[in-house]
């Protein structure tokens, strides 16, 4: 909004002032939202960090025992496919500073036997368990991963939205406060020198009066 599209009135002066208090609040917790989903995010980094070294070298040793088990057993798709698929996961959520969390809930079985070990061997069974495990942190990276989207996301959103606030919002309602203040004392200027003017002339017909 331009300058001349503001009436240079008390009214909309001490409206634009109170405007801008609640302006600078905003930018406030705009600023420190940002500074806390940082901190969040540099935590959950940090996790993941640990996690994708830990999961690349599971995910070789899986693959590794999966190649011997293939070579001793041949093909054991077959095998494989009498394996169920592992449905029990759940998600909730936790909100930081209104971002939404996901937590994966999962709970760790006790490795169990779901193939017949007459046609198979410890080769096969040690890729098993790898390859449990390669599950499981699986399961903690996609939540980690999702979590570092959605903080990533919310800051870059309440960082544009506290640089607007900084750059533009308030400067643009300090530049109409003071458009309005200049204005306002050009006014009481005028009216003073008016009153003055008049107030002198009275007194010269007092005296031609007299």
């Amino acid at each position: 909004m331009s300058q001349k599209q503001v009436f240079p009135t008390k009214g909309n002066l001490l409206a634009l002032k109170k405007t801008v208090k609640l302006a600078e609040l905003g930018y406030d917790l705009m600023d420190r939202k940002r500074n806390i989903l940082i901190r969040e995010m540099m935590k959950q980094v940090e996790i993941v960090r640990s996690l994708r070294d830990e999961i690349s070298h599971i995910y070789k040793r899986a693959y590794f025992t999966l190649q011997e088990a293939n070579i001793t057993l041949g093909v054991i798709n077959d095998i494989a496919k009498a394996i169920p698929i592992d449905a029990n996961l759940d998600i909730t959520y936790r909100s930081v500073m209104g971002v939404e969390i996901p937590k994966v809930l999962y709970e760790e079985e006790d490795v169990k036997i779901r193939y017949g070990i007459s046609s198979t061997n410890t080769k096969f069974d040690y890729a098993y368990k790898s390859f449990l495990k390669v599950r499981d942190l699986t399961i903690t990276l996609a939540e980690v991963d999702n979590s570092l989207y959605r903080l990533a996301d919310a800051i870059r959103k309440t960082r544009k939205r506290a640089n607007a606030l900084k750059n533009i919002v308030i400067p643009d309602y300090n530049e109409k406060i003071k458009f309005i203040s200049e204005t306002l004392e050009e006014r009481e200027r005028e009216e003073f020198t008016r009153r003055k003017i008049i107030k002198s002339n009275r007194e010269k017909n007092q005296v031609k009066e007299i």
